[in-house]
């Protein structure tokens, strides 16, 4: 069978996806809504190789094992029992993503490895078919497939629960800059995080039903280029976010006072005249909502609090890009 190749990036999520409805499809409990990124990204490749005798996965050219390799083999399962096929596969897959540091490299991982994966399969998917299934990997993957703004709407159903365009050429000025304070695997992984939450702390039900409120006024701030609204909604979000985990029980945190630092920054950032608003995912780092206008503000200001840390600045990026063979 034939080989494909796909490039998926990550995204940056406005309104936060923490929780599920539904552990074994991955339905969430909220919508939420996203920036592709252009700097960050996966390319894998999938071949069905019928010489196979077991599923080899090689990730940044080392061979996968464990419950890495296992969760790989199971999304494959899933593409096998759709495309009616038992061969197994040789994935071979390159992150371009600090992997597992709060930088969504699972949603890129997966979105691509869905593309590459149901076009070698025989699989011809439309966008939202594949969004469907890019999620039964990790739920913010279903985001990935699409470029710039994008909304995964939560549904009810493997059927109902998939992404789509907000707006998919962003021409006006929005910038995320990432604070790397560590790129090391986290303690507490997204997917366990998010379940201990949801099942201990008393104030989730409330993030819940903040952040599918919040829906329309992120839509409508994205569609007048509201950058001050936005900013405002995403910064809020997150912070109820991080909120309900240190309120679990028993509480955990994925920001440490580095993190803060930066929050706090972009705060006093503000009150002197510059737009600049902070987002965090399950991890420390922080990611700065800004426009490229003030990047050398905004990295000066950092370089005095914080020397040692590294930023990247990351503009609006595309969708997947699913090609035949090893080269895109």
């Amino acid at each position: 069978m034939r080989e494909y190749t796909a490039r998926a990036h990550t995204n940056i999520a406005l309104l936060k996806y923490w929780g599920k409805a539904d552990t074994d499809f991955i339905i969430p409990t909220t919508t939420s809504i996203s920036l592709t990124l252009d700097e960050f990204y996966t390319d894998t490749s999938v071949k069905f190789d019928d010489d196979l005798v077991q599923d080899q996965v090689f990730l940044n050219d080392a061979p996968l094992a464990g419950k890495s390799y296992d969760k790989i083999v199971r999304f494959l399962d899933i593409v096998r029992q759709e495309a009616q096929l038992s061969t197994h596969a040789l994935v071979k897959s390159t992150n371009h993503v600090p992997t597992a540091a709060g930088l969504a490299s699972s949603a890129s991982a997966f979105a691509a490895l869905a593309g590459s994966a149901s076009k070698a399969a025989g699989l011809n998917l439309t966008p939202s078919e594949l969004s469907r299934l890019a999620r039964r990997g990790s739920g913010s993957a279903s985001r990935s497939i699409f470029g710039g703004f994008v909304e995964w709407q939560r549904g009810d159903s493997d059927e109902s629960s998939y992404a789509k365009v907000l707006q998919a050429d962003v021409d006006w000025d929005i910038q995320l800059l990432t604070v790397i304070i560590n790129d090391q695997p986290k303690k507490i992984d997204s997917r366990g995080g998010m379940q201990h939450t949801q099942a201990t702390s008393p104030f989730y039900a409330q993030w819940v039903e903040n952040t599918n409120a919040a829906v329309s006024d992120m839509e409508a701030a994205i569609a007048q280029h509201d950058f001050e609204k936005l900013g405002s909604l995403a910064e809020s979000n997150a912070l109820q976010m991080h909120a309900t985990n240190t309120t679990a029980n028993p509480p955990f945190n994925y920001l440490t006072d580095q993190s803060w630092t930066v929050i706090q920054l972009a705060a006093t950032l503000r009150q002197k005249g510059i737009e600049v608003y902070a987002t965090m995912d399950a991890g420390p780092n922080v990611k700065l909502i800004s426009k490229q206008q003030d990047t050398q503000a905004i990295t000066e200001a950092l370089a005095a609090s914080l020397p040692n840390v590294q930023t990247v600045a990351a503009t609006p990026g595309p969708g997947i890009q699913i090609v035949k063979g090893a080269k895109l």
